[in-house]
């Protein structure tokens, strides 16, 4: 069903809009190496495919998102999520690090600084000196948030809902028992957490939980009128923007190659800067009645990986369906040689090259070399 005249994995799914309209939807992704000295991103010899669910750090919904499914049916801006860890200078062990990445017009910094203890002071609490470190991970696990149980009644719990997955967050622990808990790893620059009370930001780059109220509010409403009316359908006033993963200040309009991306401290070279490939790709879906409709892929998420000297490039594409998805005859990702094409268009089987002919058995009066 699906022609893939890519270097890069494609896979297509079933997607389902609020109004119950199915469509045929086409994922796309690719891996780039991260160039050296403002070099052009090669493709990767490994080429991962498209993320079938929600991985995490540790246990799942009970801590940080590290990739999503890669499956939805729409995204209306493109995500840029880094997942990676803070770097010293070369050489150098270091308190706290500035960290920064810009993609085009989005720019975001924040500090990320070495694992501190809430400690005894004469009248109060005080962080101790952070643990020096050459290279820390940096997700939303280790920023600000999480869940705070009374220790006189454990029916009390609160939850940072920005991000209950954080650490740092203890509103109704006693002083007594906040002594030799952890603070988060990450901060703004220039506001730093000094406080064990108080509610303080929850900075990263890495994927936002589902849970979390940015994207709640997108879901839509299951009240008992959608259960009895809608369901399994989703509700009417679900907004596609559920589907953006990305913290909302690392959003942009859907790039079209060369934008520049730099990064501040997130690799041991200190900084990274190139520009994104050429992102033209064409998607063309052929229904049963022969019908070909060509649509530019989105790339709508862009993940970056320094740790790895990796990016991957996720494109997107959708049909509308009459029926279901078995009317999809056809599905070409890319652009196919001209021979082909010729080759279907004639009703043939179009083979590679003579090797392609001979091992599939098939004589000349059925095929065209390329």
């Amino acid at each position: 069903m699906i022609v893939n005249a890519t270097p890069m994995p494609a896979a297509y799914t079933l997607g389902l809009a609020p109004d119950g309209r199915e469509y045929c939807v086409v994922v796309v992704k690719g891996t780039f190496g991260i160039p050296a000295a403002d070099g052009v991103p090669q493709l990767a010899e490994a080429q991962p495919e498209a993320v079938m669910a929600d991985e995490f750090y540790g246990e799942p919904g009970y801590s940080a998102t590290k990739r999503e499914c890669d499956f939805a049916l729409v995204k209306p801006r493109c995500d840029v999520v880094l997942l990676g860890s803070a770097h010293a200078l070369p050489g150098q062990l270091a308190k706290r690090v500035t960290v920064s990445m810009r993609v085009g017009p989005m720019a975001k910094t924040f500090d990320v600084v070495g694992d501190r203890k809430w400690d005894k002071a004469l009248l109060s609490l005080v962080p101790t000196e952070p643990v020096p470190f050459t290279k820390k991970p940096i997700h939303f696990g280790l920023a600000y948030g999480g869940t705070d149980t009374d220790p006189a009644n454990p029916d009390k719990t609160d939850t940072f809902r920005d991000n209950p997955i954080g650490t740092g967050y203890y509103p109704r622990s006693p002083s007594s028992k906040i002594v030799g808990r952890p603070l988060p790893s990450t901060e703004p620059t220039g506001k730093p957490i000094n406080a064990y009370r108080g509610q303080f930001p929850a900075v990263s780059f890495s994927p936002l939980s589902r849970n979390v109220p940015e994207r709640i509010r997108h879901a839509g409403t299951y009240d008992q009128k959608w259960q009895d009316n809608v369901f399994p359908f989703l509700p009417g006033d679900f907004n596609p923007l559920y589907f953006q993963c990305a913290p909302i200040d690392q959003r942009i309009d859907h790039p079209k190659g060369g934008e520049t991306v730099e990064l501040l401290n997130l690799t041991p070279r200190s900084r990274e800067f190139f520009r994104l490939p050429p992102l033209d790709l064409p998607v063309e879906f052929t229904d049963a009645a022969y019908t070909r409709t060509q649509v530019q892929a989105d790339a709508d998420t862009l993940i970056l990986e320094p740790d790895a000297g990796t990016f991957s490039v996720v494109w997107r594409a959708r049909c509308p369906l009459k029926r279901n998805l078995l009317e999809m005859r056809q599905i070409v990702v890319g652009r196919p040689s001209r021979a082909w094409y010729r080759a279907r268009d004639l009703g043939k089987t179009y083979y590679s090259s003579l090797k392609a002919l001979v091992a599939a058995g098939a004589d000349d009066s059925g095929s065209e070399d390329a």
